[in-house]
């Protein structure tokens, strides 16, 4: 597919910078500063980290640390309505560095058949002038869904998406055989063809990823075919493709009656699949069995542990609020602040 009234001849990366090249380029979009340039208005910027208020919150998120992820937000599911414009200033508003966009901002469907040609220079454009970094663009479509028709429309959008952004990550689900919903657990996502059918999709999907130069990150979810960290990097293993990276959420991992085992299953899943985390999700739970539905800093997710395994695996990439209401995104954001502060000491 090619962007409505475009002549897809843009150049592509060279394919030897492939892994390195493309970690470096996804992550280029967070850049952090050099450690001999931080100043005293660093430090006291760190000193009123712990505040929810009000300077910080009126300009652009600083790198706590050059080894700190950068705060961002999923913007079409929190800013919820207005243009992308009056989104995008939302955001500056809260002092949020980078943002998962979705098409949805511009008023298109989240996956849509065909691209505005104007579109990718205009969401370039927008964020830039903000000083907000394009983190990741949404691309979930139900990789699993029992209708090979449907996993077919999916393939050719993300398609879409991939060619009109090379260079950018892309979130993607793996999804359920749940017709209705990809989010939605179905008693069949653990059998064989329903793994077959999910890595068929997902090796085609990494091939585009491979062709437009993107990276792809799906997220083990515990309603999803991949509902954990070893199934994330079985995954990983058999598709083998440096386009294929993860989306980290911690508060979508635990089966029922897992939580008791926190500690014991975040560090199982960085020791799995921490070196492939490109995205980073901040929500937060109160229960296990489901995906968490809090907003950061308001269940029981410990976060000082994830944080330090953040950092532990060298992780300075977009952390994305989720899960929350507008009006919670000061205090999220200020919690996130205050938590990566003592990470970092």
């Amino acid at each position: 597919m090619r962007l409505a009234g475009s002549n897809d001849g843009g150049a592509r990366m060279p394919e030897r910078r492939m892994e390195d090249g493309l970690k470096a380029s996804v992550r280029s979009c967070y850049p952090t500063p050099d450690r001999n340039s931080r100043s005293r208005r660093d430090l006291l910027a760190l000193a009123g980290l712990t505040a929810i208020g009000t300077a910080r919150a009126q300009r652009p998120s600083e790198a706590l640390d050059p080894a700190s992820p950068q705060i961002g937000i999923l913007l079409a599911t929190t800013y919820t309505t207005g243009t992308l414009e009056e989104r995008l200033d939302e955001a500056k508003a809260h002092g949020l560095a980078c943002a998962q966009l979705s098409m949805a901002c511009a008023g298109l469907p989240d996956m849509p058949d065909e691209m505005p040609a104007d579109l990718p220079e205009r969401f370039r454009r927008e964020t830039a002038a903000r000083g907000i970094r394009i983190a990741s663009l949404q691309g979930t479509f139900n990789m699993c869904h029992p209708d090979e028709e449907h996993r077919r429309m999916g393939l050719r959008r993300l398609r879409v998406l991939a060619e009109a952004f090379p260079r950018t990550a892309i979130h993607i689900c793996t999804g359920t055989r749940n017709p209705s919903s990809m989010w939605r657990r179905h008693p069949e996502n653990n059998s064989p063809q329903a793994w077959r059918d999910m890595a068929a999709c997902v090796r085609e999907a990494a091939d585009t990823a491979r062709q437009a130069q993107v990276v792809l990150a799906f997220e083990p979810e515990v309603n999803n075919v991949v509902d954990s960290a070893r199934k994330a990097r079985q995954l990983l293993d058999e598709i083998g493709s440096p386009h294929l990276k993860v989306t980290f959420d911690p508060a979508n991992i635990f089966h029922a009656g897992e939580l008791p085992r926190m500690k014991e299953m975040l560090e199982e899943a960085f020791a799995l699949v921490g070196k492939d985390i490109v995205l980073a999700h901040a929500k937060d739970l109160d229960h296990d069995g489901d995906a968490g539905h809090k907003a950061a800093g308001e269940g029981l997710l410990d976060y000082d542990l994830y944080l330090r395994l953040l950092r532990a695996n060298r992780f300075n990439g977009p952390l994305l609020l989720h899960g929350l209401s507008r009006a919670q995104v000061p205090g999220c954001a200020a919690f996130l602040r205050a938590k990566l502060a003592r990470a970092a000491g």
